[in-house]
């Protein structure tokens, strides 16, 4: 059953990929839902299931036979990695398929979906955390950061640099399991929710260009000052179109 449950993982991921890169990464397609909502429903599944709850049982064993008194707690700062990647990939000469401000907003936009998503489930759940009673474990919030982000990178630049990108997310979603943090169904989910973020940013992209004017141009530079006379720091706004 663990295998036929992993197979099936993969050959969605391989579906969502081959379709991805026939579609405008603008536009809505409803096969594009298959891949993060098969994650989330399998990770749901998982909250009470009882042949579920065994599965996630052995992995915590396993991980803590793994860890002994060893914690590392990389996947705090690791997360935010990939959508650094996003935003600055661009800026040391990996051509993206948008400009500064777009994935600005693109990054704005999945985090705010992505956040509503996370903190709702979890609102509703009341999942124990299997190292607390705190009952805020379902979904990974962790995970779903560092998922949109590696999607985020891989629409933008392509599936080479998104297949680094998704390294260093499951390397996220390892450790938090391996630090005793979530189950494995949490961080299942919150690959699917995170997955699911990043797409919505794109798919609201031509929205947010009408709304914040992102195609014309007008550029605003901030810039320290100094003022000998006074020997005081300033900020100048500079302000073209």
């Amino acid at each position: 059953m663990k295998r036929i449950f992993w197979v099936i993982l993969i050959l969605l991921v391989l579906q969502n990929a081959a379709k991805a890169q026939s579609d405008s990464i603008t536009d809505f397609k409803p096969t594009q839902l298959i891949l993060p909502l098969s994650l989330v429903t399998i990770g749901a599944w998982g909250v009470n299931n009882g042949w579920a709850c065994t599965i996630k049982n052995d992995v915590r064993d396993g991980m803590e036979s793994l860890r002994g008194d060893c914690r590392w707690h990389a996947d705090d700062y690791l997360q935010y990695l990939p959508t650094a990647a996003h935003l600055g990939l661009d800026f040391i000469g990996v051509k993206g398929k948008h400009n500064f401000k777009e994935r600005i907003a693109i990054s704005a936009t999945s985090f705010l979906a992505m956040t509503a998503m996370v903190r709702g489930v979890k609102y509703f759940s009341n999942e124990k955390r299997p190292d607390s009673n705190a009952t805020n474990s379902f979904p990974s919030g962790h995970t779903a950061t560092a998922f949109m982000g590696a999607e985020l990178v891989r629409m933008e630049y392509g599936n080479g640099y998104g297949i680094g990108a998704y390294a260093v997310a499951a390397s996220v979603a390892f450790l938090r399991i391996y630090n005793d943090r979530h189950w494995l169904n949490d961080v299942v989910a919150g690959a699917g929710f995170g997955i699911l973020s990043a797409k919505i940013g794109y798919w609201l992209l031509p929205l947010n260009r009408k709304i914040f004017k992102l195609d014309s141009k007008k550029y605003v530079s901030v810039l320290p000052t100094y003022d000998s006379y006074n020997q005081s720091f300033g900020i100048a706004l500079t302000y073209m179109r």
